[in-house]
């Protein structure tokens, strides 16, 4: 399955020359492509799908998202190693 996800933004940096930022899942941080998103600032949320912020979101809506995802089992799920890649913390 591939949902798209809520996250936090907590880091903005440049990666050759692509903007990207860290986003915080629920406690799952990932390194996500922010170039969607130019206005994005930390402390943003946003929805994330295959790596990539594709609109941004209010924090209510975010957590309640999150929330009903991990009641699901989904969120571990749709951020497995297997899709973006996860980032120590």
């Amino acid at each position: 399955m591939c949902l798209a996800v809520p996250g936090r933004v907590e880091e903005i940096m440049q990666d050759g020359g692509v903007r990207m930022g860290k986003v915080n899942f629920g406690g799952i941080v990932k390194n996500v492509c922010l170039a969607y998103l130019p206005d994005l600032t930390v402390g943003d949320y946003t929805i994330v799908h295959v790596g990539f912020a594709i609109s941004k979101i209010d924090e209510e809506s975010a957590k309640r998202t999150l929330d009903t995802f991990q009641e699901m089992g989904l969120l571990e799920e749709e951020l497995s190693p297997e899709g973006m890649r996860e980032e120590p913390r």
